[in-house]
């Protein structure tokens, strides 16, 4: 991995508290006591690194790497290099995630852009907003009115938070967000250019023009939620608009007024969601999906990239396409689509008179 620039590193990690991470038993002879000083990829990894694998893909890598520990699943242990130490879990990247978070806490989550801690000066906080002990505020930033944040929270250069708003402890709202018209539970990470609470898109249309509709509900998002850079979320027409717990949005995903999106949901980039759709638990939707409005996608429901959902998923299912379908019924319209087109192209190449 590059020098430490940006996230140093933390004490060194021991071999007994990664099998610990991992819930994996130390090879006989592996001295618990030794010290893994770093995190890197299979191709770049060192003795004192190390290193996870679970995708078929990177099999070579992995027998060629030079990396001092592996996390790797029970299906490639055997590729693991002799000179290489092997951790075998069910969950190699997960077991990773806890020893990179371990090596690099600062990189957890946003931070002060000013290295600063409590109120910057160069910040506009508002005599009435409430802050609890342990906050910072970076320069540029403005905090309305009535505001609460809680102990332990970061606020970001140039973030605007509006009258009224509730922030948990904990949370790291980045450089450049707009937070209107919400309440945020604990330990809530907003990335930089978030938008949250602005006014949902709701026209009366008419012959003479399009009349606007007030849109006077809020934005509720619950504990641990994380949001990816320049995302929007609107504001309630006339009910709220949430997202529960513990899910996890990317960037540059629009989440329109009305939308109740359960907990532990995982929506990946370009995603629009239209207004008054509901997604239950436990969803995970891929990159540049769209969702019609005034749906229910049930628990656990998975939807393929690039999709088109016209309509209610159940609970379970998975579905791709445009517009999308059970990804059973889409493969086997895609399958049949294609041998219809190679036998048209093979068909046109026997009726080709052959030259003279």
């Amino acid at each position: 991995m590059a020098e430490p620039l940006f996230f140093p590193r933390a004490a060194p990690l021991s071999l007994a508290e990664l099998a610990d991470f991992a819930g994996a038993a130390l090879p006989r002879g592996a001295d618990g006591a030794a010290l893994i000083a770093d995190a890197a990829p299979l191709e770049t990894a060192g003795p004192g690194d190390l290193v996870y694998m679970d995708n078929a893909r990177y099999v070579d890598a992995l027998s060629r790497t030079r990396a001092g520990v592996c996390l790797v699943s029970k299906r490639f242990a055997a590729r693991v290099p002799p000179a290489a130490i092997a951790l075998v879990t069910p969950h190699p990247y997960d077991a990773f995630a806890r020893a990179l978070a371990r090596l690099y806490p600062g990189a957890m989550r946003p931070g002060s852009s000013f290295g600063a801690t409590g109120v910057s000066p160069g910040s506009s906080v508002h005599p009435a907003a409430r802050l609890e002990h342990n906050v910072t505020v970076d320069p540029g930033a403005v905090v309305g009115p009535q505001a609460e944040i809680g102990s332990g929270t970061v606020i970001g250069a140039q973030a605007v938070i509006g009258p009224n708003v509730r922030i948990g402890r904990d949370c790291s709202i980045g450089p450049g967000v707009s937070l209107l018209n919400s309440f945020l539970g604990n330990r809530v990470i907003l990335h930089a250019g978030v938008t949250i609470g602005q006014d949902g898109f709701g026209f009366a249309m008419g012959p003479r023009g399009h009349r606007k509709v007030p849109q006077v509900g809020r934005v509720i998002i619950q504990d641990d939620v994380e949001i990816g850079a320049n995302t929007t979320v609107d504001r309630g027409a006339n009910r709220d608009t949430i997202i529960g717990e513990g899910t996890k949005i990317d960037n540059l995903v629009q989440i329109a007024h009305n939308v109740v999106i359960g907990r532990h949901c995982v929506i990946v980039a370009q995603v629009g969601i239209a207004g008054s759709t509901m997604l239950e638990d436990f969803v995970a939707i891929g990159g540049q999906v769209a969702v019609n409005g005034h749906l229910r996608l049930g628990k656990g429901c998975q939807i393929a990239a690039s999709s088109a959902v016209n309509d209610d998923v159940p609970s379970g299912a998975r579905w791709g396409g445009i517009p999308a379908r059970p990804v059973r019924e889409w493969f086997r319209e895609m399958h049949t689509l294609k041998n219809l087109a190679s036998r048209s192209v093979l068909a046109k190449d026997d009726e080709t008179p052959a030259p003279r």
